[in-house]
């Protein structure tokens, strides 16, 4: 028997069925499993960061990203002018994207508990 007979009388390859495997459903879960843990989340901390930046206002108390305390001064579209000290009354303008929090909530929340 040669090599070519034995290749003839092999039955013929079948590719297998994607659809019928057990692994479909387990990776269309994972999908769905991601999406609920991971991108949702992202999104409405996305948006939440957004309304933050978009509704600062003078007055705000502020902290950067690199850890910068002060108050804003002056906010345009695209810049924030922070009053960083009081005694010097030293003034830097930062990048919008480069504030990370605004303490008016807690400045708020403060002034409620100490008339409390």
């Amino acid at each position: 028997m040669n090599v070519i007979q034995f290749l003839a009388d092999a039955p013929p390859a079948t590719q297998p069925d994607l659809f019928h495997s057990p692994m479909v459903p387990l990776m269309i879960m994972l999908g769905v499993v991601w999406v609920v843990l991971v991108i949702l989340p992202k999104r409405k901390q996305d948006k939440s960061r957004q309304n933050m930046l978009k509704d600062m206002k003078r007055g705000d108390e502020v902290q950067t990203i690199g850890g910068v305390l002060g108050k804003v001064v002056e906010a345009r579209e695209d810049r924030v002018l922070l009053k960083v000290d009081e005694s010097s009354n030293t003034k830097i303008w930062f990048s919008r994207t480069a504030i990370a929090r605004v303490n008016a909530e807690d400045a708020k929340d403060a002034k409620a508990a100490a008339a409390k």
